[in-house]
């Protein structure tokens, strides 16, 4: 809150916000879910991973209500997939789809739209997806040119996510 706070002396609002924070504990992802898991490691990775992005949304609501602003999260395909070794991180990113819908159904109505982009490394393209490409989404996402979009998922994964099999 006292970013924004400090932020809103120097810009009269906010067009954009994207949300690429997350955090498990390592022990959380070593060995099978079910071994890993313990209530601690559930807490933190889904405090720090989902809950920041309602935190951050509820802090910078002020400064983009009205001008057809967007939030952005940034997740992964063990939101949606198990992934051996994520664990914990999979059932966190999962928390941070569903917010991100939730966050878009209350927000709308103030102009605000909340989106989700997500990246991958095993591609039909073969080769691994650039932070630029990620980055040009994202921008995308932000822009006018999207703003027929909200409360989707936008996968930046030279299209793994398409794939039966990971």
């Amino acid at each position: 809150t006292q970013a924004f706070t400090e932020l809103s002396t120097h810009w009269d609002g906010l067009d954009a916000l994207v949300h690429s924070i997350a955090f498990v504990r390592r022990d959380q992802l070593e060995g099978s879910y079910a071994d890993a898991v313990n209530r601690e490691g559930f807490r933190v990775a889904h405090d720090i991973s989902s809950y920041s992005l309602a935190a951050l949304a509820q802090a910078a609501r002020p400064m983009m209500q009205g001008r057809q602003a967007a939030i952005i999260a940034m997740s992964y395909l063990g939101a949606v997939r198990t992934i051996p070794n994520y664990n914990v991180m999979g059932v966190a990113k999962a928390s941070l789809e569903a917010n991100m819908r939730y966050l878009a159904d209350s927000l709308g109505p103030e102009g605000i739209r909340v989106l989700l982009a997500e990246a991958e490394k095993r591609t039909p393209l073969r080769r691994n997806v650039s932070i630029e490409q990620v980055g040009n989404a994202s921008a995308f996402l932000c822009s006018d040119l999207a703003s027929g979009i909200t409360g989707d998922v936008l996968y930046v994964d030279a299209g793994y996510h398409i794939l039966g099999v990971v």
